[in-house]
């Protein structure tokens, strides 16, 4: 309904001005003292505003555009006092409506920082590929987490339960928006607006962007990053007689499985086939056999 109405008093200023008739119409931005509309607002609030570019007016400051309005002849203007350092700052970028605001050069220096930390969706796509489902879904969460956590003022993704209700983190819609726009940088991908509202919490968000990625996996190689954590722990407990000779024995059950879905023969060694083997086994395959046995 706000919507609605200032929408509607922007055109009635035009309207009238293209009949030679008075009127001006102020889109205000932020005005600052505890007395002003945006008295409610808290630090977290106003430092998630700042990050935009918006700050707010003191009240002689805005008084005095107020009357400096109707000379410039424009039916309708936006007064609000803008900080555009921390638009060319942001890392969702500057929205087009206040880009000719920012100078084209001084917005390509400030891409170079943001693309460090939001290299879009290949980037993050290429991190998730080696990775296991579950190592997929706890690093869009960390995601998400940091990114709650910019926009909330936070120190650090830590603060932020990914199993909390984004209402009571304390989002409102308009943090939920800049949620959204920071998200779409650092996955390239084309979220709602009503993404916070669908998805409850961090943790359900993050199970969203994980269905919506499409990872590009190499053959093997969840099965790859499994074997490299399991390295350490194997040569940790291999020094046991015991835990050895059974390691070793599944070790070579999983060898044997790979080879058979291979298409190729079962291993040499293991404790149900070796008989099968010694027929057609090679002399090298024998020598070896013995050196194990040894």
């Amino acid at each position: 309904n706000y919507a609605a109405g200032n929408a509607f008093l922007d055109a009635l200023a035009a309207h009238r001005r293209a009949q030679a008739l008075p009127a001006v119409s102020l889109a205000w931005g932020l005005w600052g003292g505890t007395g002003s509309i945006a008295g409610h607002l808290g630090d977290a609030d106003l430092r998630r505003l700042a990050r935009s570019g918006l700050l707010p007016l003191a009240g002689d400051e805005a008084m005095d555009l107020f009357d400096a309005a109707p000379a410039t002849g424009e039916p309708v203007l936006g007064v609000t006092r803008l900080d555009t350092a921390a638009l060319r700052a942001s890392g969702t970028g500057v929205p087009p409506l206040l880009r000719a605001l920012v100078p084209a050069t001084a917005t390509r220096r400030a891409a170079a920082p943001a693309a460090a930390t939001d290299d879009g969706g290949e980037g993050l796509a290429q991190r998730l590929a080696p990775l296991t489902p579950a190592e997929r879904e706890r690093t869009l969460t960390a995601l998400v987490c940091a990114r709650v956590a910019a926009v909330l003022g936070h120190n650090g993704a830590d603060a932020i339960d990914p199993d909390h209700a984004f209402t009571e983190l304390g989002f409102d819609s308009l943090t939920a928006v800049e949620l959204r726009n920071q998200l779409n940088a650092a996955t390239g991908l084309r979220l709602p607006t009503t993404t916070v509202f669908d998805h409850p919490t961090p943790a359900a968000l993050a199970a969203n962007l994980l269905a919506r990625f499409v990872v590009d996996t190499p053959p093997g190689e969840p099965v790859l990053a499994e074997l490299s954590r399991l390295r350490s722990a194997i040569e940790e407990s291999a020094s046991d007689a015991d835990a050895y000779q059974r390691i070793t024995a599944r070790l070579r059950e999983l060898l044997d499985a790979a080879d058979l879905a291979h298409g190729g023969p079962r291993a040499v060694g293991t404790a149900d086939d070796t008989g099968d083997h010694l027929e057609t086994a090679s002399d090298e395959e024998l020598f070896a056999l013995i050196d194990e046995l040894d």
